[in-house]
């Protein structure tokens, strides 16, 4: 993986991907007690960066291999951004998503054309079940994270960013990153040790889900005690990826962990200031910016909402209370 193949996705995916904007308010300054800024890729198609890499996995197959299928697994987001790529490119699709996800999100991946299979991901392992279908029927599996063409679309978050913290006349900075398997987070650490190397990427977890912050502590891959019962499902993985952790250990500051009450009052924090849904996994960075002050250094604070594709009445429930 390398910065050349990061420009090469963002130069396939122009036209396609929606330069996010690069939000501030006053109000959330004052609850941080420094400068925040928030990348807000919860309003990328499908509402999550993984528009992104689903892109630029699809764009980058020969024609013959896109018109055989897609297959992918997802608790919701990758799904989502794979089927509409797949659906644009004319390539039919198979989502492997687990049965406890949001049903939002299994509801819309149908909605953009893919046929959905579910799994329990307690008892089921998501793996053997894609490796499985690719098999049978001759599918290109398009992995979550550990993929480099899905690194490659993900880093062109970090181009923008490195764009447009420049514009701001920010130079240095801590850029939080809501981390699963570190896709985002090492294809934004890519991009901004080439283009802004003042910025320093930090994954960012729910507590009890942080593999990828006690593995750049032990400097190898650690594993989650569980796959499931947190909130935050958008980026519950087992541990970092074969591809994404070596350039996490090599180019991330170290990680930060934020509770579920932490999470949800960014999620009110991110509605009330900012007029942005965001959801429980897209939030964690948010969350670390705003209650984690002493774990932050610098005026500045650059935070990724990455998803806010949440259930209605689950964002209800949040809204009421932490009113």
């Amino acid at each position: 993986m390398n910065i050349d193949r990061i420009r090469a996705a963002a130069a396939r995916l122009q036209g396609h991907v929606r330069t996010t904007p690069l939000l501030h308010s006053d109000a959330l300054d004052l609850i941080a007690g420094r400068r925040v800024w928030v990348k807000a890729e919860c309003l990328q198609h499908t509402g999550s960066f993984k528009f992104r890499g689903g892109w630029s996995a699809i764009s980058a197959l020969p024609d013959e291999v896109r018109k055989r299928g897609i297959i992918a697994f997802s608790s919701g987001n990758h799904a989502q951004g794979v089927a509409l790529a797949a659906r644009a490119h004319g390539a039919p699709c198979v989502i492997i998503m687990p049965a406890d996800a949001p049903a939002v999100k299994i509801a819309n991946t149908r909605a953009f054309g893919a046929e959905v299979v579910l799994y329990d991901r307690a008892t089921e392992d998501r793996d053997a079940i894609g490796a499985a279908l690719s098999a049978e029927r001759g599918l290109t599996l398009v992995k979550p994270f550990d993929h480099p063409e899905v690194i490659a679309g993900q880093g062109t978050c970090g181009l923008e960013i490195a764009a447009q913290a420049a514009a701001q006349g920010i130079t240095k900075a801590d850029v939080l990153i809501c981390c699963g398997g570190g896709g985002l987070t090492s294809g934004i650490a890519l991009a901004l040790e080439a283009d802004a190397p003042g910025l320093t990427p930090r994954p960012v977890e729910p507590e009890g889900f942080d593999d990828v912050t006690r593995s750049l502590i032990s400097g190898k891959r650690e594993r989650n005690a569980a796959t499931t019962g947190s909130i935050c499902d958008a980026i519950i993985t087992p541990t970092p990826g074969e591809l994404t952790f070596p350039i996490m250990q090599r180019l991330c500051g170290s990680g930060l962990v934020v509770t579920e009450s932490e999470v949800l009052n960014a999620m009110r924090a991110a509605f009330e200031h900012l007029r942005i849904i965001v959801e429980p996994g897209g939030a964690v960075a948010l969350a670390a910016a705003l209650y984690h002050p002493d774990e932050i250094a610098g005026e500045d604070v650059i935070a990724v909402t990455t998803g806010g594709n949440v259930d209605a009445d689950f964002y209800a429930m949040m809204l009421n209370e932490t009113a």
